[in-house]
């Protein structure tokens, strides 16, 4: 599962969009969860406080959620993470 912190309101729907046909393609189901249960947590750092950034690494078990930071928050960066980040 995917957890996304930060990011555009305007763009949730394409986060979703996106994430969803990537699984889906990969034969992987998406449901919503929280940011510890994740398996990858993407931080878009250009658009959420250094407070919520703490908050959510809090959360996370490093050793089973993979974090991408990322400054860009645009649907193009979500899926070059999603390619070099989730396993074919």
């Amino acid at each position: 599962s995917v957890v996304i912190i930060g990011g555009h309101d305007r763009m949730v729907s394409q986060y979703k969009k996106i994430c969803k046909n990537y699984n889906e393609g990969k034969g992987i189901h998406s449901d919503e969860c929280q940011p510890g249960q994740a398996d990858l947590l993407v931080l878009f750092t250009n658009t959420v406080s250094h407070k919520m950034i703490r908050c959510a690494l809090d959360e996370v078990n490093e050793q089973e959620t993979e974090i991408v930071r990322c400054h860009t928050s645009s649907g193009t960066a979500l899926t070059e993470i999603l390619m070099q980040h989730v396993p074919a």
